[in-house]
């Protein structure tokens, strides 16, 4: 089927032979102004536009064809098309062309240069009174598209195995609730027993028989211990869990940040101490307050100083500083443990990634995700064997939605 002729062309093709010099000049006026116009029309398109003859030399691209696979009009016009696009399904295209279909046909694939992009092609015969002359090949970004998709896809997952993990942690905490107070009563009957044993051993007369039963009471203490503490951390892993999967806005008013910390070295200042450790304090006087989350921010630091207690053998020490900085105020929790590898830092903060034997590798995550919620940021800088320090800056002034002017 043939293209119609536009009613200009269609008039000077018909009496082409009857025109004078300046007829002739009137006409390529004409159409150098059509040329010009579809020139500005189609360099304002975001597609890439280009038109390719039989064998697949470029003879034509718009503007955007240079954005997205970087051809230049000096060097590209001329060209074969597969020079620049070399995933493209040129077999498919040739074959099309020989039959001279009408349909156009669509291809997808990426290219790296002048950047990664996710390419989708649409291409359609060109002809001139049923017989092909080229191809029209229409380029379209779909990079932001297929990442939206992907997004969508990924949020869907991540949201049925956030309600999956959410159940099984609460059928996990039923027992292990049930577990900790049965362990609590076999405690008390257990030191019941020890005081029977007590009065028993008054009357018994053999020596072996109340060391044996000494012997078990003991053991029994130990693996109640052994228990406990397991229950303890077991509760701990899946109260991190749910908080990593059920995040919480921060509820935002004025409060210290002063105040957040020494709330939270009180709270651990006897495990501090029962692992030897130093505790030292640089709080800025008269730090101005903060529209800050102080439960959340207490839990912030409450993780960053657990890590570190764990990265130092006893005798290490803990410091921990606050201070005011442009339009925020900061904090720095500094210990003297034996560092991350650099090549490591940058995964810390990814889910389930931990450096500890028995750690959970979510306490870093909540922490970055706390803090980017307060709109605030948070660095790290660590030294093999010296230490690891974490710097939390956080804005003195609630951040306001931008309006458009009217």
């Amino acid at each position: 089927m043939s293209t119609p002729k536009s009613s200009f062309l269609d008039r000077v093709l018909g009496r082409i032979g009857r025109l004078d010099k300046q007829g002739l000049q009137t006409v390529i006026e004409r159409l150098a102004r059509e040329r010009t116009f579809l020139e500005t029309l189609f360099n304002a398109i975001e597609d890439g536009v280009l038109v390719i003859d039989e064998s697949g030399k470029i003879l034509y691209f718009n503007q955007a064809v240079t954005d997205l696979i970087g051809l230049q009009e000096r060097e590209a016009e001329g060209q074969n098309i597969r020079r620049y696009l070399p995933d493209l399904d040129w077999e498919t295209l040739a074959k099309r062309k020989k039959s001279n279909s009408a349909r156009v046909l669509r291809q997808e694939f990426e290219v790296f240069y002048p950047r990664q992009r996710f390419i989708r092609l649409y291409a359609a015969p060109l002809s001139s009174d049923g017989d092909s002359s080229g191809m029209a090949l229409i380029i379209h970004d779909a990079t932001e598209a297929r990442q939206q998709t992907f997004e969508a896809i990924e949020s869907e997952r991540i949201e049925a195995l956030t309600l999956l993990a959410a159940s099984v942690a609460h059928e996990i905490g039923n027992p292990l609730n049930a577990l900790h107070i049965h362990l609590q009563l076999m405690e008390r009957e257990l030191k019941k027993l020890r005081g029977s044993h007590a009065e028993a051993s008054k009357k018994i007369a053999g020596a072996s028989l109340k060391k044996d039963l000494a012997e078990i009471t003991d053991r029994l203490d130990k693996y109640l211990e052994v228990c406990k503490g397991e229950i303890s951390r077991l509760d701990y892993i899946i109260t991190q869990f749910l908080q990593a999967i059920r995040p919480t806005k921060p509820q935002l008013e004025e409060a210290s940040l002063n105040q957040a910390v020494t709330d939270t070295i009180a709270l651990l200042h006897p495990e501090l101490v029962n692992r030897g450790l130093q505790i030292e304090e640089d709080l800025a006087s008269n730090l101005p307050m903060a529209p800050i989350d102080a439960g959340q921010i207490k839990q912030v630091l409450l993780n960053l100083i657990k890590n570190a207690m764990q990265a130092m053998t006893r005798h290490g020490k803990l410091t921990l500083a606050t201070g005011v900085t442009g339009e925020g105020v900061w904090v720095s929790v500094a210990d003297t443990g034996g560092g991350i590898p650099q090549e490591k830092i940058n995964q810390i903060f990814q889910p389930f990634f931990t450096t500890k034997k028995k750690g959970t590798g979510l306490g870093l995550m909540i922490v970055q995700r706390i803090v980017r919620e307060h709109g605030g940021r948070i660095e790290v800088e660590s030294h093999l064997g010296t230490g690891t320090t974490f710097r939390i800056w956080l804005p003195l002034h609630e951040r306001q939605p931008r309006l458009l002017k009217g």
